[in-house]
């Protein structure tokens, strides 16, 4: 759980929603999880926007005051671009700052001991780039890869914000597993490799990936572009009934010799309760 995201804040939670503060907005999103009564009723009253379910399923946002289509908001030295989505998203899921810090971590604690080295990061699933902004600022270079080129674009506005338009990122739309296959047949290896599955999408080209069913392979197939000398292999999990002990034993069997520690990871609101919001399991030779 991450403590130091000054421009984001988690006000409340309750009766299946989360009220949110990214930089001088706040917003009201679903969250079938918080099962429990809101603790500050009278705080929701200030949200900006508010996205409604729909019974036929998605939903859309009520905005009640004014608000931009996009703004930036800081997480140490990395800037990013948020907005509202139509699928209730914002572009950015700041429970996995604990993440960025870890990546970054290992990165730079590499660089100190051989600042020559060149450091390779695979970013699987890769969104908007939270991961990958965090893993080039501390030295690396990524490969960004995700199937929806809307995402890839909004990546790269988020390097622009991070001062990192011309860091060395590999921007790639494509299937991630496809992606993975060429890798290995063109030899190149990774030292770090970070995924985020959906439950459930597809790919460019109508690749369906489900994740109870073809997670362990891709994690099998990228444990081959793992470098000699690895740093990490990060998997997240936002799948409803996976536990961190899966994503644990996932990367326990596909990475034999390594530690491997797993968690929930999640928000505290400033009521004290903590939202979880997904699993997280960390590799380390």
């Amino acid at each position: 759980m991450c403590e130091d995201f000054r421009d984001f804040s988690l006000l409340d939670s309750g009766d299946g929603m989360k009220l949110e503060r990214w930089g001088n907005y706040l917003l009201a999103r679903p969250e079938p999880q918080a099962v429990w009564p809101k603790q500050n009723p009278g705080r929701w009253r200030e949200a900006h926007g508010v996205y409604h379910r729909s019974d036929k399923g998605g939903g859309s946002w009520e905005f009640t005051k004014p608000l931009p289509d996009g703004w930036n908001i800081r997480y140490r030295n990395l800037t990013f671009l948020v907005r509202p989505t139509g699928f209730k998203h914002t572009g950015l899921f700041p429970e996995q700052a604990v993440n960025w810090d870890y990546m970054a971590s290992c990165i730079q604690a590499r660089k100190e001991a051989a600042p020559r080295e060149e450091l390779r990061v695979l970013n699987l699933f890769a969104y908007t780039g939270g991961a990958t902004m965090a893993c080039a600022r501390a030295g690396a270079a990524v490969a960004h890869v995700d199937s929806a080129r809307g995402m890839v674009a909004w990546a790269k506005d988020n390097a622009r914000l991070c001062g990192l338009k011309d860091a060395p990122i590999r921007y790639l739309v494509d299937d991630c597993l496809k992606f993975v296959r060429r890798e290995q047949r063109r030899g190149r290896t990774y030292h770090g490799i970070v995924m985020d599955p959906p439950s459930y999408g597809r790919g460019p080209d109508g690749e369906m990936f489900r994740f109870e069913t073809h997670v362990y392979p891709l994690i099998e197939e990228c444990a081959k572009l793992l470098d000699g000398e690895p740093l990490f292999f990060l998997l997240n999990s936002y799948t409803s009934g996976f536990a961190p002990a899966v994503a644990q034993n996932a990367l326990t069997a596909a990475l034999p010799g390594g530690v491997v520690e797993a968690d929930n990871i999640g928000l505290l609101s400033e009521a004290g309760l903590n939202l979880p919001c997904g699993a997280t399991a960390r590799w380390r030779p």
